[in-house]
C-alpha cells in the first residue's frame, strides 16, 4: 500500500492503494518500463508493451531487500555507510520499531531495545536517566543529529519532549566512543537521527490517552521557504494531572506533568549537494509528585511534601559543508538549560550551558579513508548548592570550563574483506591536562552474509555529581565528597559477529552477537550503605568491570509475522579493599522482545512486546529496613492493536503493562517514612545516626530513592495516527 509506481524516464505514475492496487490512466501505446522504488523492497523493473485501446495488466511482485545490508550509519566513524560496512557495530531502530509500543517520550521508547534500560531514579518525580549494558546514565552520550544535545543536567529531564514524528532513526554504539565524541561517551551513545525535511511527509499527527488520563500529541508539518530551503516542524504536548495513589503512601504513584516541546529544522539546497541544516527546540515543562494534597502553595514548604520541576531549555544545532573541493564539514551545537526545583524544603535553583563546535575533514586516498577534526566544548555551570560554592561554603563560584580536542582516524580497506580502522583523541582539560583516547577497529567479512567485529579502545569522563545523580538533590541524604575527583578512565573490548540468512521466498533472518569486557580505572561510585543517611562520593581505590553477552535475533517472513528478540547476561562488578560487589540498580540479566503478525485481509497488525528483568541490589537504609534487599524477576509487557484500513489513517489501542507489575509487589512500602516526609519524629543519636523508637521500629527516615521500575500498573490506550505524503 501507498507506493509509488512510475513509468521510468517519465513524469506519469500512480500510487497504490491500500490492497497495493494501481492504475496508471492516459498512457499513449508504446514500450514502457515500470518501476518501483521503496524502501524496505528491491527495485523493481519490468518492460510492457501498451497497445492502442487495450488495458495492459500487470502484477508486481517485490522481494525484501537486504536490509541490514542497506541500514545507512553515521555514528561509528562519523561518515555515511552501509551498516555492514561500518568497522564499528551499531545498532539501527526505525520509527516502526517504537510504534509497536506507542510511548509520549524518547525515553519510555527505549525500554525493549536490548541492553537499554530506561531507570528511574526517583519515586516521586520519576526522573531517570539510561543505562546501557548495566552502566547508569552518566556514562551514555546522547546525541541529535550526531551533535552533543542531552548531556549533563539535561540528561536527567531533557530527554523528554523529543517530538517521536520527527525520528528517522536511532542509533546505538555500546562501548567507548570517546575517541569521536569525547566526554560522557565511555559506556555508548545514543544517536537520535531526525529526518530530512524533503524526505518527511507534508503533514503527519498522532495523538493518544490512556486510561490514566495521559494525552500526548506529535504533529509535523513540511513546507517549503522559497526556491531552496524546506522545513520541518515538529511540535510535542503531554498533558497528565491525575492524581493516581494505587499503592495507597498517600503519594502519587507517577508525577503530574504539563509539557511542550517545538522543534524545527531547515535544509538548504547547496550546489553539488553540499550540506546546510539548522535546527532548534525549545521546551518547557512543569511536573510535580507528593503528597496528593499537595498544591503550588506548599512549594519550598515544610507541611506538606512535594517535589516541583520546572524547566526551560533551548538547543540549537547546525552543519555546514564549506563551499570548497575539499569536504569540510563545520558542525555546531548550543544548549541552555534552566531549573527550578524543590525537593520538599530543598531548593534547587541552576542553569547550564554548553556549547560545541567541531570541524572535520574527511579524505579518500587509495584504500585509506581518513577523518580529521577539531572540537572545541564549553561548558558553564551554576546552582545554590556547594557544588558551586567555595572550600567555606561562602561564595558562589560557578563552573565555567573549556575542553578542546583534536582526532584522526583512517580506515584502511585492504580488500573486500577485511577493513582495520585506526584512531586517536587528544583533549585538553584546564583541571585534568592532557587526555589520550585511542581505538582499534577491525571488520572481517567472513562470508557474503557473516560479518565479524573487533574493537577496542578506551574512553574519558570528566564528573560533576550534581548533574547526574538525582538522588544527591532530594535533600533525602547529605552529600559527602571525599576528595578533589579524578576523570574516570576506561579500557574496553567488543566482539560482535552477525549473521544473515535470507530464504528466497520465506524472509529473512539475523543473528547479531556480541562479548563485551570493560575496565575502569578512577570509577566514581555512589556509596549508599555505608551512612543510611549519606551519599558518598569517591574514586576506587581498587577498579570496576563491565563484562557480558549479548544476543539479537530479528526475524521477519513474508507470512506476516515478524520477531525482533534480544537478551543480554552481565555483570558490573566493583572490587575494592578485597570486596567483588555487583553494583546497584544493576540486573544480571535481560531480555526483550517484540512480536508483530499482520492480518493482511482485515488490514490489522498485532503487536506484543516485553522486557523481562533478573533481580539487582537495592539501596537500603540499614539493616533494620524491611524492604528487600534484592528486587525479583519483573517484567512489563504489551499488547496492540492496528488498523490501516482507511486510507492515511492508522488506528490504534491496547493495554499497558498486562500483567499489572509494579514494584510494591513484595514491599511492606516503596517510600521511607512517607507518613513523616520532613523527619519532624526521628530522632538522632550525637553522631547523627538513627535512633530506633516505637514510632520509628525500623529507625529510618524519608526516603524517596528506593525505585528501580514504573510505578505505573496496567492502563489501556488508544490512539491514532494521520500522514499526507
Amino acid at each position: 500500500p501507498f507506493t509509488k509506481v512510475m513509468l521510468k524516464g517519465k513524469t506519469i505514475g500512480a500510487l497504490t492503494n491500500i490492497d497495493g492496487a494501481f492504475e496508471i490512466k492516459n498512457v499513449h501505446p508504446g514500450e514502457y518500463t515500470i518501476e518501483v522504488q521503496t524502501f524496505e523492497f528491491e527495485t523493481y523493473q519490468k518492460e510492457l508493451i501498451v497497445k492502442a485501446n487495450l488495458a495492459t495488466k500487470i502484477r508486481v511482485q517485490l522481494v525484501l531487500k537486504k536490509l541490514y545490508v542497506e541500514e545507512i550509519v553515521v555514528s561509528g566513524t562519523l561518515r555515511e555507510t552501509s551498516r555492514t560496512q561500518s568497522p564499528v557495530n551499531v545498532e539501527v531502530y526505525n520509527p516502526q520499531f517504537f510504534k509497536k509500543n506507542p510511548t509520549p517520550n524518547i525515553f519510555e521508547s527505549l525500554q525493549n531495545v536490548n541492553g537499554v534500560r530506561p531507570q528511574v531514579n526517583c519515586n516521586i518525580c520519576s526522573t531517570g536517566d539510561i543505562h546501557i549494558n548495566g552502566l547508569e546514565g552518566p556514562y551514555t552520550m546522547i546525541l541529535i543529529d550526531g551533535m552533543p544535545i542531552v548531556s549533563g543536567l539535561s540528561t536527567v529531564y531533557g530527554l523528554s519532549g523529543i517530538p517521536n514524528s520527527l525520528i528517522e532513526r536511532v542509533e546505538i554504539v555500546k562501548g567507548p566512543a570517546s575517541t569521536l565524541y569525547g566526554s560522557e561517551a565511555i559506556g555508548g551513545l545514543l544517536n537520535i537521527i531526525t529526518k530530512k525535511p524533503q524526505n518527511a511527509p507534508i503533514l503527519s499527527a498522532d495523538v493518544f490517552s490512556t486510561s490514566w488520563g495521559e494525552i500526548n500529541a506529535d504533529l509535523g508539518l513540511k513546507f517549503h521557504a522559497g526556491k531552496k530551503a524546506s522545513v520541518l516542524t515538529g511540535i510535542n504536548y503531554f498533558n497528565y494531572l491525575q492524581r493516581i495513589d494505587n499503592n495507597r503512601d498517600n503519594f502519587t504513584d507517577i508525577p503530574l506533568q504539563h509539557r511542550i516541546s517545538i522543534f524545527q529544522k531547515w535544509n538548504f539546497d547547496r550546489k553539488e549537494n553540499r550540506v546546510f541544516s539548522l535546527a532548534a527546540r525549545y521546551l518547557n515543562e512543569e511536573r510535580w509528585g507528593g503528597e496528593m494534597q499537595w498544591n503550588k502553595s506548599f512549594r519550598g514548604g515544610d507541611s506538606i511534601y512535594g517535589e516541583s520541576i520546572y524547566t526551560q531549555r533551548w538547543e540549537l544545532l547546525g552543519n555546514y559543508q564549506l563551499p570548497i573541493e575539499e569536504k569540510i564539514m563545520f558542525s555546531l551545537s548550543a544548549n541552555n538549560h534552566q531549573q527550578d526545583s524543590r525537593y520538599g524544603t530543598t531548593s534547587y535553583i541552576a542553569q547550564q550551558t554548553i556549547g560545541f563546535s567541531q570541524l572535520t575533514w574527511d579524505k579518500k586516498l587509495g584504500k585509506n579513508n581518513l577523518t580529521a577534526g577539531l572540537a572545541l566544548r564549553y561548558t558553564f555551570y551554576d546552582d545554590n548548592t556547594p557544588a558551586t560554592s567555595d572550600s567555606l561554603g561562602i561564595d558562589n563560584k560557578a563552573s565555567s570550563t573549556f575542553l578542546p580536542g583534536i582526532f584522526v582516524q583512517d580506515e584502511i580497506q585492504f580488500n573486500n574483506k577485511h577493513l582495520l580502522l585506526l584512531g586517536i583523541r587528544y583533549d585538553y582539560h584546564q583541571i585534568h591536562s592532557n587526555i589520550f583516547t585511542p581505538r582499534i577497529a577491525y571488520k572481517w567479512s567472513v562470508g557474503e552474509n557473516s560479518t565479524l567485529r573487533l574493537n577496542t579502545g578506551t574512553g574519558f569522563r570528566v564528573v560533576n555529581l550534581f548533574t547526574e545523580d538525582h538522588a544527591a538533590l532530594t535533600g533525602a541524604r547529605v552529600v559527602d565528597i571525599k576528595t578533589n575527583l579524578n576523570p574516570e578512565s576506561s579500557y574496553n573490548v567488543n566482539l560482535n559477529y552477525l549473521k544473515q540468512i535470507y530464504f528466497k521466498k520465506a524472509g529473512y533472518l539475523a543473528l547479531d552477537a556480541s562479548l563485551f569486557y570493560t575496565y575502569f580505572t578512577n570509577r566514581i561510585v555512589a556509596d549508599y550503605e555505608t551512612d543510611p543517611n549519606k551519599i558518598i562520593y569517591d574514586n576506587l581505590s581498587g577498579f570496576a568491570e563491565n563484562r557480558g553477552l549479548s544476543l539479537n535475533l530479528d526475524l521477519v517472513l513474508n507470512m506476516g509475522l515478524s520477531i525482533k528478540a534480544g537478551a543480554t547476561l552481565m555483570e558490573n562488578i566493583i572490587s575494592e579493599n578485597g570486596q567483588h560487589l555487583q553494583q546497584l540498580l544493576t540486573e544480571r540479566f535481560t531480555g526483550v522482545w517484540g512480536a508483530t503478525y499482520t492480518l493482511k485481509k482485515l488490514k490489522l497488525a498485532i503487536d506484543y512486546t516485553g522486557n523481562v528483568y533478573s533481580p539487582m541490589r537495592l539501596p537500603t537504609l540499614g539493616e533494620l529496613d524491611p524492604r528487600q534487599k534484592e528486587s525479583p524477576w519483573w517484567s512489563v509487557q504489551n499488547i496492540q492493536l492496528t488498523f490501516k484500513g482507511i486510507k492515511k489513517f492508522e488506528i490504534y489501542g491496547g493495554v499497558k503493562n498486562l500483567l499489572n507489575w509494579t514494584p510494591n509487589q513484595g514491599n511492606p512500602f516503596l517510600i521511607a517514612r512517607s507518613h513523616d516526609p520532613f523527619d519532624k519524629e526521628v530522632q538522632f543519636d550525637a553522631n547523627g545516626n538513627v535512633l530506633q523508637t516505637a514510632e520509628n521500629p525500623y529507625a529510618l527516615t524519608f526516603d524517596p530513592t528506593y525505585v528501580y521500575g514504573p510505578n505505573q500498573g496496567i492502563r489501556g490506550f488508544l490512539g491514532i495516527r494521520y500522514v499526507m505524503k
